[in-house]
């Protein structure tokens, strides 16, 4: 009996070293941004400063479109996102057709004018 006890013992005490010197051995050895950016050749810093408001700004942006989908009391947030998507392609079409028809408009009112067809 008292074996098994020992055995029992053992086993737990080396899981528990297991999950928590795992996790705590991976935060213990990777770096921080602070430390990946100091490895970076100057023309890379450079170029991550200069992008970085850019960034940020697409990330709040895209932070605050998750908060408005997620406001809808009945659907998912997938859901409302697509229902946005193709909200945005639709306008985005028409706006293409409204152009194409104004283009259009012109081109025939300049080959009237071309023929001295007024109206």
């Amino acid at each position: 009996m008292s074996n098994k006890v020992w055995l029992w013992t053992k086993m737990l005490s080396l899981g528990g070293i297991l999950m928590i010197g795992g996790p705590a051995l991976v935060v213990w050895v990777s770096p921080t941004e602070e430390e990946l950016f100091k490895k970076y050749n100057p023309e890379l810093q450079k170029r991550s400063l200069e992008g970085r408001e850019q960034r940020q700004e697409e990330f709040n942006q895209f932070v605050g479109k998750l908060k408005d989908y997620s406001k809808h009391p009945t659907k998912p947030i997938w859901v409302v996102a697509k229902e946005e998507e193709d909200k945005m392609r639709a306008d985005k079409a028409a706006e293409q057709r409204r152009v194409a028809e104004e283009i259009q408009r012109r081109r025939d009112e300049i080959r009237r004018h071309a023929m001295g067809v007024e109206k």
